[in-house]
This record gives C-alpha cells, structure tokens and sequence, in this order.
C-alpha cells in the first residue's frame, strides 16, 4: 500500500473517532450508562476494503482487498450480543458467509 494512501486511511480514521466524540447522541447514551452505576469503555475496530478505479488499474485485474490495522486479513467474530446490535440495524448475517 503506498504511504499516500495510508495517510487517507489515518485521516479517515481521525475524522470517524472525532464524529463519534463529538457526536451528541453517543455522549448523552454514554451519560445515561455512567448515571445507572456503570464504568463504559468503548473500543472500536474498522476493517477498510478498497480497489483501485477500472481506469487507474493495471493489465492486470485486482479484486477488492481487506486490511485491518496490523496488515492481516480480517476474522469475523460475532458474539450473540453482535448479532442482536446487528439485526436492531436491520442488518442480516448469511450463515454462509
């Protein structure tokens, strides 16, 4: 990956951790957690997939690829709560997949 586009990666990143700290939704849920007794601490992972435009591409063809932020391809692991945030989005997983 060429470092012109690991520095739009770490911008992405930057610009997705400061909307959701600036994001007035997430603070009053987080303040909602904290005023029933409870300590929170959130984590998260983003797994990017990108391809180079048909017309930037070489003769030869590359497919999408997936990174993480160590460089290793990706491990989907959903835990029952996950699926149940999940389907709360409308969002299904295949057993297949």
């Amino acid at each position: 990956m060429d470092e012109n586009l690991k520095q739009l990666f770490q911008q992405l990143g930057e610009a997705m951790n400061q909307s959701l700290a600036n994001s007035d939704e997430v603070a009053s849920v987080i303040g909602q957690i904290k005023s029933s007794g409870y300590d929170i601490f959130l984590a998260f992972e983003a797994t990017i997939g990108f391809s180079k435009n048909e017309d930037e591409q070489s003769s030869e063809k590359l497919g999408p690829s997936l990174v993480n932020a160590n460089g290793a391809s990706p491990e989907l692991k959903v835990s029952p709560q996950d699926e149940r945030f999940l389907k709360s989005l409308r969002i299904r997983l295949d057993d297949a997949a």
